[in-house]
């Protein structure tokens, strides 16, 4: 059963929006009080963002069990106004940011059944044979990656570019400059808005570039592959510089800032993951240390402690 109530942001509208904001939040918690008071939940969970205002602003109000799950290693606005206020808080990435006096359990990430069944998929260190390379930035591709990664490819040595095959993500405005690029290079390119199977491309991959969304991340960690994560840098909090510190610290995966990106710079450290098979193998190895195939079931086991008897 879905019951809708009333929530607002102050990152949207105009001055009269803005204004709203208070009466549309108190307005949400007073229905979500009358409709928990009603259904008794054993336990509220929020997954972040303004709608969770309401079901959580309630549970606190009802000293109700409660939880949230923050799927970056920075947490949104709202988890941050929630984080002291609940009994547990489950981390998607770790390590986390967390309040003072605050303690959080790293759940992972919940991931797609496709992602699933390539968990843990045998990888194929890089050699004198075809290669794989997967650009993904984002569900619509970066115009950075678009802009740098094909002219990185192009500097690679012979020996590399020759064997190399890549499936990049692009915007579609970017699409025909970016198979020309490739083409120009002489590399066999499959170039898309969108990949309807990454899970099975990421488990054939040699190396991954991408940013570093937390499902990104996620899916590298669940199958295994060694990566060059480049975050956004416009991401709120910057998140995403926080989501690549697991990978990078475990030794997983190259850091590339975006102010530091450019074809000379990525082109070398695609290099040194292509012709360096045992390194490559030890990066593939830590990725998958990092993963949490069994998130969903971590986060259950959670819910079912405090529904249980947690604290209040």
């Amino acid at each position: 059963v879905v019951e809708q109530v009333a929530s607002a942001t102050f990152a949207r509208g105009g001055l009269g929006a803005k204004l709203a904001v208070p009466f549309r939040v108190v307005g949400g918690v007073l229905a979500a009080i009358v409709g928990q008071l009603r259904d008794r939940p054993a336990v509220v969970v929020g997954f972040g963002g303004y709608p969770t205002i309401p079901a959580l602003g309630a549970a606190w109000v009802l000293r109700r069990p409660r939880m949230i799950h923050e799927q970056n290693g920075v947490l949104g606005r709202v988890n941050q106004l929630f984080a002291p206020r609940v009994n547990r808080v489950a981390c998607g990435t770790w390590p986390t940011d967390l309040p003072d006096g605050v303690q959080g359990e790293h759940t992972g990430n919940p991931v797609r059944l496709a992602v699933l069944d390539r968990a843990g998929a045998g990888y194929i260190a890089p050699g004198d044979y075809p290669m794989s390379l997967v650009v993904m930035g984002g569900s619509q591709g970066a115009r950075i990656l678009s802009d740098v990664v094909p002219d990185a490819v192009a500097a690679l040595p012979d020996a590399i570019r020759r064997n190399l095959r890549v499936a990049h993500q692009a915007r579609a405005e970017d699409l025909d400059r970016v198979v020309q690029a490739y083409s120009d290079a002489g590399v066999r390119a499959e170039v898309q808005p969108f990949f309807n199977d990454i899970p099975a491309r990421l488990s054939e991959a040699q190396l991954v570039i991408s940013r570093s969304g937390a499902s990104s991340i996620a899916d590298i960690s669940v199958i295994g592959r060694p990566a060059i994560l480049i975050p956004y840098a416009a991401a709120t909090g910057d998140h995403q510089s926080a989501n690549a510190r697991g990978l990078a610290a475990a030794q997983a995966a190259i850091v590339i800032p975006e102010k530091a990106l450019d074809a000379e710079t990525l082109s070398s450290h695609m290099a040194a993951v292509l012709s360096q098979p045992d390194a490559a193998n030890r990066m593939a190895a830590n990725a998958l240390s990092q993963g949490r195939p069994d998130a969903t079931d971590r986060l259950v086991a959670l819910v079912e402690a405090l529904a249980e008897g947690a604290p209040q």
